[in-house]
């Protein structure tokens, strides 16, 4: 042992001249590779070993988070946007929001000119006023005719009477005439009366008839004046809604997007002129099929918002549609062909923010990634 390490510790003797010189730089670089070699070999030791536990870790903290949490970047910030149009036409006159701008519910939006519509209205309570004017004109016929009838309903029964009365005394003076106790003169005369007094009951049956005739007409008259005031009526209350409509509020507390209309334009009835996005919002998930076996509503979930990388929200599950998005599609897949090829399907998730987001600058279609909690 103490040869070898002498062997090792003295310094070879080199020739000497220029051959000795290279000759000494080989034998020194063979010299430094041997010591170098140790280490080198303790490293590609080393590193695998680091990198297999690393391995280890990550896979086992995978298979943790695919049994206990569910995740997918394959959502979206969904939110209400509702649309405002206008229910009657004509030229914009006022003008009161801009873009981005924030609003309340109730709040004007902007006015659309009210000449036209006021005009509309003056003549529809014009008409109404003159249909009202005849119906008391109708009225007072129909109590007029009314109390005419009447009368003629009395004088027809008073008629009967005296027939009555005259057919009762011509039958008497017939029967004495006959016996020679009265004379032909009386006889005559009430004979006479019997034909008077059956006249004037027959005048009188006419004229009632006529005055029930004309207390009918009199009557449908009436009946027609106030069907066409109803109508007028109806033509007022839809004038002042038109009226109202030339001015156009908000519908929702929200902001002001999509703004397509300036003050002076001429717009149509139902053209869309702007939107109001209300700030509420929600995620919808579109998770795979395969996700879903464990999830149901209530489940907590943690949503990472792309504009706001270091930020996790609080939420849970509120809902699961009961189609895939696919199905529930404008045009579903049609699957009863030859060439059927199995594609994984997913079911949009509907889950809604815990905490207060209003300090952050959430809007519909921002993208997202939830992670629910499973177990």
């Amino acid at each position: 042992m103490t040869e070898n390490k002498d062997k090792i510790n003295v310094a070879p003797r080199f020739p000497k001249g220029k051959k000795r010189k290279k000759e000494e730089i080989e034998i020194l670089a063979k010299a430094r590779l041997k010591k170098r070699r140790p280490k080198l070999t303790k490293k590609r030791v080393f590193i695998p070993a680091i990198a297999a536990v690393l391995l280890i870790v990550l896979g086992f903290y995978a298979a943790i988070m695919s049994t206990h949490y569910q995740s997918t970047d394959d959502a979206f910030v969904e939110g209400r946007i509702i649309s405002v149009a206008p229910r009657v036409a004509g030229p914009v006159v006022n003008l009161l929001v801009d873009d981005n701008q924030p609003v309340k519910k109730g709040d004007l939006l902007l006015e659309i000119d009210p000449n036209d519509y006021q005009v509309k209205l003056d003549q529809a309570e014009a008409k109404l006023a003159e249909a009202k004017a005849r119906l008391n004109v109708s009225n007072h016929d129909v109590s007029k005719n009314t109390s005419d009838m009447h009368q003629a309903s009395d004088d027809r029964v008073s008629a009967m009477s005296k027939l009555d009365f005259a057919q009762k005394d011509y039958k008497r003076y017939n029967d004495m005439y006959k016996t020679g106790v009265v004379s032909k003169q009386d006889y005559d005369r009430s004979s006479k009366d019997l034909d008077v007094s059956k006249a004037n009951y027959q005048s009188a049956s006419n004229r009632t008839k006529a005055m029930k005739s004309e207390l009918d007409s009199s009557i449908a008259k009436t009946q027609t004046v106030q069907a066409e005031i109803q109508r007028l009526e109806a033509e007022v209350e839809q004038a002042k809604l038109n009226l109202s409509y030339t001015n156009i509020y908000a519908p929702s507390d929200g902001l002001i997007a999509s703004r397509s209309v300036e003050q002076g334009n001429y717009v149509q009835t139902g053209q869309p002129l702007l939107a109001v996005v209300p700030r509420r919002v929600w995620v919808v998930a579109n998770f795979k099929e395969g996700q879903l076996t464990h999830m149901h509503p209530g489940q907590r979930v943690w949503v990472k918002v792309d504009t706001y990388p270091n930020k996790k929200f609080k939420a849970h599950v509120d809902s699961i549609q009961r189609a895939t998005g696919a199905k529930s599609s404008l045009f579903p897949p049609e699957n009863a062909v030859g060439s059927y090829v199995k594609i994984v399907q997913r079911v949009p998730v509907k889950i809604v923010f815990d905490e207060d987001y209003s300090k952050f600058n959430i809007v519909p279609g921002m993208s997202v990634v939830p992670t629910v909690k499973i177990k």
